[in-house]
């Protein structure tokens, strides 16, 4: 049976390119994605890669509000788009936006699977409040099947009460191929790309949004820990851009000895660059549903220090493996484990290794299949 499977989702983001590309190849998918908006410039700098787009889809017309934790993001026209399309199911990532709920409507109205694609764990910070909780909950009960990045998001939607036959699990992926081969290619010139980007010889990378809720200041505070004599030899490198740069910056000028780099927001490409000349990525997040920055950086060869609340951590951070897994918010557990690849640097290429083989299994490819076994209809509709 084939399946006219429509997916919502609110913007084009770079790393789901390729994921959407591998569904739509998919066999018995006739794939339309429909886009609630094509960026949010208020939250990221990404490059929208049209180019690369191979399936169909559409951008609905929008209009977005954000002012410090409140967001709306209204649209038209997702009625009229749907009924265009005429999916016999629907897979809806989120339910957080009114055109998130007026595809429900359509989809109920029409006898349609509904499917939703659910990245929160039970970790995750962000919109805990009460009122939040039991629109989620109501919301998930109009479900018909669930899809899930991994482990800690799977645990979360059993949380709710959702049998686990209910729930398909996609692993978060990124283009792994991509980054490794740009990888490689940048550390065949690394004396040149060094030497532009004005990294030190050896440094500890973050790369991600430049907020408090992603651990920056704990990650500082880690490294100001480091014998004076490490922070001598090893830098440490902030990649990305957000409302705490101004007072990290202010931060970082008073660490003596040692090389602390805010190089700025890196694309998609460039990031690869950052990647493959890094020792360790250190993801320090206090809450996070995943953190795709570790795909990538696991695609490029890097071990991987990250907190116990990430999303990801779960799936693709094995302590002593390949890195290290620390309690969110403990900065002296942080500071060992990156003194530990600063007193060795033959420790970073052992793990990165193990990192390099772990996240093959994540690939788009796989993230697919969980999205298609999502989408079929329980109750097929012709």
């Amino acid at each position: 049976m084939s399946i006219r499977l429509a997916l919502l989702t609110e913007i084009i983001s770079p790393y789901r390119i390729p994921v959407f590309n591998a569904l739509a190849r998919h066999e018995g998918i006739d794939l339309h994605v429909i886009f609630l908006a094509e960026t949010d410039a208020t939250q990221r700098q990404w490059l929208v890669y049209k180019n690369e787009i191979r399936f169909s889809y559409e951008v609905l017309p929008a209009w977005r509000w954000r002012w410090r934790s409140w967001h709306i993001l209204l649209n038209r026209g997702m009625w009229r788009a749907l009924s265009r399309f005429g999916p016999n199911s629907v897979l809806c990532g989120g339910y957080n936006h009114p055109a998130f709920w007026e595809a429900l409507a359509w989809a109920k109205f029409h006898s349609s699977h509904f499917a939703a694609w659910i990245e929160s764990t039970s970790q995750d910070q962000r919109n805990s409040s009460t009122l939040t909780r039991l629109v989620k909950r109501l919301f998930v009960r109009k479900c018909s099947a669930f899809v899930v990045p991994g482990k800690a998001s799977f645990e979360y939607v059993r949380s709710m009460g959702i049998p686990a036959e209910r729930i398909h699990t996609a692993p978060n992926a990124v283009d792994n191929h991509r980054f490794a081969a740009l990888a490689n290619s940048v550390r065949g010139r690394d004396p040149q790309y060094r030497g532009e980007l004005g990294l030190p010889q050896r440094y500890l990378l973050y790369a991600g949004r430049i907020i408090p809720e992603k651990g920056v200041f704990q990650l500082l505070e880690a490294y100001t820990r480091l014998a004076p004599e490490m922070r001598s030899q090893v830098g440490l490198v902030f990649v990305g851009d957000g409302s705490a740069k101004r007072e990290l910056m202010e931060r970082a000028a008073r660490v003596h000895p040692g090389t602390v780099i805010l190089p700025g927001f890196a694309q998609r490409d460039q990031l690869a660059t950052f990647y493959a000349l890094a020792e360790v990525l250190v993801f320090p997040t206090l809450s996070d549903p995943w953190g795709l920055v570790v795909n990538e950086a696991m695609a490029c060869g890097l071990p991987i220090i990250a907190t116990d609340v990430a999303g990801c951590t779960a799936d693709l951070v094995q302590d002593e493996q390949n890195g290290y897994v620390i309690p969110a918010g403990n900065v002296q557990r942080l500071a060992e484990a990156m003194a530990a690849f600063a007193r060795d640097p033959k420790l970073a290429s052992g793990m990165g290794a193990c990192s390099a083989r772990l996240i093959e299994s994540f690939s788009p490819e796989s993230c697919a299949a969980g999205l298609a076994a999502a989408g079929v209809p329980t109750s097929p509709s012709s």
